[in-house]
């Protein structure tokens, strides 16, 4: 499946307020973020098909959470939309912590142009959103490398990289995808993207631990976490399989919570789960049981 795609999501019958347009009344209820030690977020792709930028940070503030994941949608918005989104960002106090500017093939120096461009296009927007973190995938494998190639371009495209980022303060995290996602991914194990940060050498250049991927493409998830924790730059939240909330599946989240709080991580944790029932509920339940497990560390 395509972890951008909306079409098999359903949408939950307390949105009908939101896609009916009356935000005023659905967002009567809503309560702001509450203050927590940590800091929780939701990657917009997987909430309900048809929602407006403004009725996702309803959704998001309705379900506690302190900052939203966007792709590079902003890129489009119109001077109107730029002035109605900022106003309801401020007013519900959410951060923009992390964005998708494309996907290009990081081991292919071909494709220096257009990582480039990309880049050159999303800083504007994200600097706007106050967003100091951009979401990469290696993507596509160069036919023809050997691994030692491909992992040694891969470093020098991030180098790179965090160079045209750096006097914007933008970092970078690497995300690693399963080969049942992308049969053709370049970095496909956290246990890989952690020794390519670390030849990279840059504090503005970590990884995404997504521990749905991590799951489906290797498993040993808690070990890799220990032994790596200074290299993770942000976490994504999904259970294997089928990607909804945790507790639907194989994955144990209650440890993997208390050893994040165990090794002190301090940055978000991402929900990236197409939810199973209504979004709010199943968002505000996903955030309280990793908020439970965390202070039983």
């Amino acid at each position: 499946m395509n972890r951008r795609e909306f079409h098999k999501l359903s949408i939950g019958a307390s949105l009908t307020p939101l896609l009916k347009g009356n935000i005023a009344s659905a967002a009567s209820a809503f309560v702001l973020p509450d203050k927590t030690k940590q800091k929780f977020s939701i990657m917009l792709w997987t909430l309900p098909k048809g929602l407006s930028f403004e009725q996702q940070l309803d959704l998001a503030a309705a379900a506690g959470f302190q900052g939203v994941e966007v792709g590079n949608e902003y890129e489009k918005w119109t001077p109107a939309e730029w002035k109605q989104n900022l106003a309801k960002k401020q007013a519900l106090g959410i951060e923009v912590d992390s964005a998708v500017p494309g996907r290009n093939a990081l081991a292919d120096h071909s494709k220096r142009t257009a990582l480039h461009d990309d880049l050159m296009k999303a800083i504007p927007g994200a600097k706007e959103l106050g967003c100091k973190q951009f979401i990469y995938t290696a993507y596509t494998r160069v036919p023809g490398q050997t691994p030692e190639q491909q992992r040694a371009a891969i470093v020098d495209t991030l180098k790179y990289a965090a160079d045209l980022l750096e006097k914007d303060e933008i970092e970078i995290v690497l995300e690693p995808i399963d080969l049942l996602e992308h049969k053709q991914e370049a970095v496909t194990s956290v246990a890989e993207a952690f020794e390519i940060t670390r030849a990279v050498g840059s504090p503005r250049v970590k990884v995404l631990y997504d521990f749905y991927h991590e799951q489906r493409q290797a498993g040993n998830l808690i070990e890799k976490l220990e032994k790596n924790i200074d290299q993770v730059g942000l976490v994504h939240i999904a259970d294997v399989p089928g990607r909804h909330q945790p507790g639907t599946g194989e994955i144990n989240y209650s440890n993997i919570y208390r050893k994040l709080a165990e090794l002190h991580y301090d940055r978000y944790i991402c929900m990236e789960f197409m939810s199973l029932g209504d979004p709010t509920k199943t968002l505000k339940q996903a955030r309280l049981e990793a908020i439970a497990a965390m202070k039983t560390s």
